[in-house]
């Protein structure tokens, strides 16, 4: 057993938003990321020959905000490998130890929660496209005044 000394991840996880963060380092180490993902071309499927649901999955991750930094720290290689781990975690005969590394990659590249937290990045908040979708979600206000159209409401 372990004695003393610094343990990974112990303490509290990071929070932009503390009271109490008022060291002029702490907010230069987040990063926000851009909520509409990366843009630009997927890079290519470095591991050989993939299988069809291996290029589908690795299109779909390179599309999310933390494949801006992937691109950034040239982490093409522990993406694929995470696709080709994932999906075999998901097999029906698939052991727990794979679906451990699965979680602890996705933890490793900002994939979970925990893991953009430990990483110290955030997904900006894009009010603008929520608002837009608010509006559209909206019910249209009926004209109370006509009371031919107060029953139409009800029927």
């Amino acid at each position: 057993m372990s004695r003393g000394g610094a343990r990974v991840r112990s303490g509290p996880a990071p929070d932009p938003n503390a009271l109490r963060r008022d060291r002029k380092d702490d907010s230069a180490t987040w990063v926000t990321l851009p909520a509409e993902g990366r843009k630009g071309r997927t890079p290519e499927w470095p591991l050989g020959e993939a299988e069809k649901s291996e290029l589908a999955l690795w299109r779909t991750l390179w599309k999310r905000p933390q494949a801006v930094m992937w691109e950034k720290l040239h982490l093409q290689f522990q993406v694929a490998a995470y696709v080709r781990a994932f999906l075999e975690s998901v097999q029906p005969a698939a052991p727990a130890s794979t679906k451990s590394v699965v979680v602890r990659m996705q933890e490793d590249l900002g994939l979970s929660v925990s893991g953009l937290t430990r990483h110290r990045w955030r997904i900006a908040y894009d009010e603008i496209s929520e608002h837009k979708q608010n509006q559209q979600n909206q019910k249209p206000v009926i004209d109370n005044t006509d009371v031919r159209t107060r029953l139409k409401a009800v029927k």
